[in-house]
């Protein structure tokens, strides 16, 4: 093989949906999001439990009750970032005058914070000013964002269906938001 298609090969290889980090290559759980609205199709995001175990827990287990089928993408920040999971008020159909301020049952989760830098497909947990208030709410990066390494919780990456969140309605909150109309954990 000449080393040109070498070069194109790794050129190819690193443009790729991959990371260029050492993110832990552990098999599932994974987080497999059907989105409607302007974006749509499936996105899986492989969760890292080794790095952020709480966090992927309740992530899961709020996956499994059912509750963020049918949560919006409220805040859709071109460049940055896609977020959602706010169950307590971002229901499509309902009043989402609300979304982003609320969460779930479940009680806020402590920071578990990690090395790994908030690169495009990067999965983090949204919070308050406290850094130990994460809960449900979790966004998607579009985009390279190391200002936020070290402040937020990784909890995943996208493995498949980048090309959907990149379809993502953008808005403060979006005039017609995307949905995440199914949220299921596979192993």
């Amino acid at each position: 093989m000449s080393r040109k298609l070498i070069l194109a090969a790794v050129a190819a290889l690193l443009a790729g949906p991959a990371l260029a980090q050492d993110v832990p290559d552990l098999p599932g759980p994974n987080l497999v999001i059907e989105v409607t609205g302007q974006a749509k199709g499936v996105v899986v995001i492989d969760l890292l439990p080794d790095v952020a175990p709480k966090h992927v827990a309740q992530i899961a287990a709020l996956a499994r009750d059912g509750a963020y089928d049918g949560v919006i993408f409220h805040r859709v920040i071109d460049g940055f970032m896609a977020q959602t999971g706010d169950v307590e008020y971002g229901k499509a159909g309902g009043d989402t005058s609300y979304a982003g301020m609320g969460g779930s049952s479940l009680p806020d989760i402590p920071a578990e914070f990690s090395n790994l830098s908030f690169q495009r497909g990067i999965v983090g947990m949204a919070r308050s000013q406290d850094p130990n208030s994460a809960n449900s709410q979790f966004f998607i990066m579009f985009d390279d964002g190391a200002f936020l390494d070290g402040q937020y919780t990784v909890v995943g990456r996208v493995i498949k269906g980048m090309d959907v969140v990149d379809a993502i309605a953008r808005g403060e909150p979006p005039a017609k938001p995307d949905v995440m109309e199914k949220v299921t954990v596979q192993q």
